[in-house]
């Protein structure tokens, strides 16, 4: 077993003991001490930036690495990392001025939130076609620094069941990845998940924080070599 797999496993064990003992919030309308609902939020935000790569990482984004070397892309080392990630942010931020779309950062890892006010209809997968041209620019920019790979998760609200909001994240997840495949992109580059309402940034007790949560998340990874 790889070292990849072995620190995925160790986390995902890890994870799955703090969710397994918290309560989660249904979405339903229920009193103040409600035991079904989230204990002081105590999930939000905790965690979030590793959850893609925690459930796509390790062997998938060993395999990708491979997949991607194969292809006659190199990896890169030491310092050249992080100017390599400064370069793209800005380059992304540029992109995507006035789109909507959000840059942020965590270590050498970059990810763009996709609010899905902008990107899908109310409880659709189809992308709408205003937003193209705010996916063209992260497809342009992605072509141009091609040494990294490309982790896109849906997420939800905790509206409606478990198996539904899998479904809806994992479409959305999809739609958003195919697209940008679609504009030339390596698809050995590329790992497309589905989070359902696992990991949400905001409190679902409101429209507003329900909101928040209904995102697409795109987090670009540098290829080390």
């Amino acid at each position: 077993m790889s070292k990849y797999a072995t620190a995925a496993i160790s986390a995902a064990l890890a994870s799955a003991m703090l969710l397994s003992s918290c309560a989660t919030y249904t979405g339903q309308t229920s009193a103040p001490d409600d035991p079904n609902r989230t204990r002081n939020n105590a999930l939000i935000g905790a965690g979030i930036g590793a959850a893609v790569g925690l459930l796509s990482g390790g062997d998938a984004t060993e395999r990708r690495q491979r997949a991607l070397v194969g292809a006659g892309v190199g990896g890169l080392a030491g310092g050249a990392v992080g100017v390599y990630q400064d370069r793209q942010e800005r380059a992304l931020r540029d992109a995507t001025a006035n789109t909507g779309i959000g840059v942020s950062r965590d270590g050498d890892n970059i990810i763009l939130n996709l609010p899905d006010g902008i990107t899908f209809d109310f409880g659709k997968s189809n992308l709408k076609p205003q937003f193209y041209p705010a996916l063209d620019g992260v497809a342009s920019t992605l072509a141009q620094y091609n040494q990294t790979i490309v982790e896109v998760a849906g997420h939800t609200d905790s509206v409606g069941s478990d198996e539904a909001n899998q479904r809806l994240s994992q479409a959305r997840a999809q739609s958003v990845g195919n697209y940008l495949m679609g504009k030339g992109l390596l698809r050995e580059r590329f790992e497309l998940v589905g989070m359902g309402e696992r990991y949400p940034v905001a409190s679902n007790d409101t429209d507003s924080g329900r909101a928040q949560n209904r995102r697409v998340e795109i987090r670009v990874v540098p290829l080390r070599s």
